[in-house]
């Protein structure tokens, strides 16, 4: 598949690179040290991709110009998602004798490319590094558009920077063997890329879902369909990729990528307050839901569209139903990063392919909820 690139005017600020298996990045790193004697290599992991960091090892150890300097494994869980967690790689960096020739190559989900992008785009003032993303959710979200940072106080990535990785590999390999769960958390983005641009691929994507759903044996459908799977996964990346060029700092148009996230965050900070297990896709997969009952309510979209957008998501296996009242999400979205002058950017769907940024407060936007 071709690469798609992330570009402000004519300069490509970060590129998105497709390949077969993960072994196959070792070449675009031999590419990034360019003519330098050697690519100071330093690996950053979690708990679920070690071994794909032994295998990238195996494969830089018979290129001249790339040298392993030290892996790193962090925990890959929302609760450390922290400043601390953040400033330990930062150590560890400066243990490891990394300097500002140093590259940080991040293998994981969106957590640890969250962090670890954060990390390099701090040490020493900014180091290079890109991403490996083993996760759907990253693959088509997390990974791509240059977002990091960490949690504050149970409030979703409220300290970061943005900052472009140097590129993002993805590769179908990874999925073969993700956990059902995980893979529906990021089905719940890739659904959602395709309400704000869809080009056919909504429906495509929900077929594709609720086959998933049906099959016999999910190991063998993801094999046999991975041309698939790859072509919808590149559809997003490019819908993503798309928008950020034309926004990076999300001044505008890159709000709209936010649909459903307004709701999600705050159902996010409800679970860990109560100690609920709910995952980041889950609560998007229900934040989209509550935004396109907005929608309804406030004369965007016609009666009826949210109740079809339940119907297809619940056909997906993706979440449908918040446990939370509208008026308990209310203090978080009030506290919302994306809040200004005491109103959100509400982002709204009039159908599928075609959403609108609302300014509302969130105590109107509770309000209609409850009517």
């Amino acid at each position: 598949m071709d690469d798609i690139f992330i570009s402000d005017g004519n300069a490509v600020l970060s590129r998105i690179v497709f390949g077969d298996r993960v072994s196959d990045m070792t070449a675009i790193l031999g590419i990034c040290a360019g003519k330098e004697d050697r690519l100071p290599l330093y690996i950053i992991t979690d708990s679920n991709t070690d071994r794909y960091a032994d295998v990238l090892a195996h494969a830089a150890g018979v290129m001249h110009n790339v040298e392993v300097c030290g892996q790193y494994r962090i925990d890959a869980a929302e609760e450390s998602k922290t400043m601390s967690s953040v400033l330990s790689m930062v150590s560890w960096l400066l243990e490891s004798g990394a300097d500002r020739n140093a590259f940080l190559l991040a293998v994981g989900g969106g957590i640890t490319t969250d962090m670890a992008g954060f990390a390099a785009s701090v040490f020493k003032r900014g180091i290079r590094f890109a991403y490996m993303p083993t996760t759907l959710l990253a693959q088509v979200d997390a990974a791509i558009g240059g977002k990091t940072g960490v949690n504050y106080d149970s409030y979703k990535n409220m300290i970061g920077v943005i900052r472009q990785p140097e590129f993002t590999f993805i590769c179908p390999e990874v999925l073969e063997t993700l956990p059902s769960r995980d893979f529906l958390s990021g089905a719940a983005e890739l659904v959602k890329t395709f309400l704000i641009q869809d080009g056919g691929n909504y429906a495509g994507s929900i077929a594709f879902l609720s086959e998933l759903g049906e099959a016999r044996d999910r190991t063998a459908f993801l094999k046999e369909n991975a041309a698939r799977l790859s072509e919808l996964v590149h559809a997003a990346a490019a819908v993503k990729a798309g928008i950020v060029s034309r926004d990076q700092f999300e001044s505008g148009e890159r709000r709209k990528l936010n649909l459903g996230h307004t709701f999600a965050h705050a159902i996010e900070k409800n679970a860990r307050m109560a100690g609920d297990d709910i995952s980041h896709g889950e609560a998007v997969s229900m934040g989209i839901l509550m935004a396109a009952t907005l929608s309804c309510r406030t004369g965007l979209a016609e009666v009826g569209m949210d109740n079809a957008l339940r119907n297809d998501f619940m056909k997906a296996g993706l979440a449908a139903d918040c446990p939370y009242t509208a008026a308990s999400l209310a203090e978080a979205m009030a506290k919302d990063k994306k809040a200004e002058n005491g109103k959100i950017h509400f982002v709204l769907l009039s159908r599928p392919g075609d959403v609108r940024i609302v300014d509302m407060a969130a105590a109107d936007a509770v309000g209609i909820l409850n009517e």
